[in-house]
């Protein structure tokens, strides 16, 4: 089977261009070593499972499934927050995605409080993801603990916020809000709506 299977994907700015919302040595770090490793780790747990197989010894899938798990929503839950902020973010999201905001979440206003109260209530680490949920054709904003536990199934994610200590930590300490604050001034509205567009078949 093909080795790696994922691939560090590239970053289509330089590590300083979302200065000073967010600095570059922590681009820097986040993308280069924290990225890496869950991209590295779902390789591992991969090829770990085929020796699985070809060997018939599954006394460890447990501990590779989790891995997989794990390493792999980081890796997905990493491309997404790239994508989902830009040296050109800020502002506010234009057209039909303007107004499925206002729909779901009553404003943008709404929206970004939503947002931030999910952020700053996650214990420990976690991610906030606004997803579409085809079923109910519907927008929805999530949290997840760690990279996978407590997602909802089904949906598309459209943007996502990091709220990994290796997310901030060197500019903002503990000061969370400040920083879930800044993150508004890098959000990729452009790229979210593509990503909307494609979801709900726009």
């Amino acid at each position: 089977m093909k080795r790696p299977w994922y691939e560090l994907p590239e970053l289509n700015y330089e590590y300083d261009a979302l200065e000073p919302h967010i600095d570059a040595m922590t681009m820097q770090i986040h993308y280069s070593k924290h990225h890496r490793g869950y991209v590295d780790g779902a390789n591992d747990a991969l090829y770990q499972l085929e020796k699985a197989r070809e060997s018939g010894d599954y006394s460890s899938i447990r501990r590779w499934e989790r891995d997989l798990s794990f390493n792999l929503s980081g890796h997905i839950n990493h491309k997404l927050f790239w994508e989902s902020i830009g040296p050109d973010g800020g502002g506010s999201p234009e057209g039909e995605m303007r107004g499925k905001v206002k729909r779901d979440f009553g404003s943008l206003d709404a929206f970004k409080a939503h947002l931030t109260a999910a952020a700053l209530s996650i214990q420990g680490s976690g991610w906030v993801i606004l997803s579409w949920d085809p079923i109910a054709k519907l927008l929805l904003l999530v949290t997840a603990e760690n990279h996978e536990n407590r997602g909802v199934r089904g949906g598309v994610p459209l943007m996502a916020l990091d709220m990994w200590e290796h997310a901030f930590y060197l500019k903002y300490q503990y000061r969370k809000a400040d920083y879930v604050s800044a993150y508004w001034n890098v959000v990729d509205w452009k790229s979210v709506a593509r990503r909307f567009e494609k979801a709900s078949g726009g």
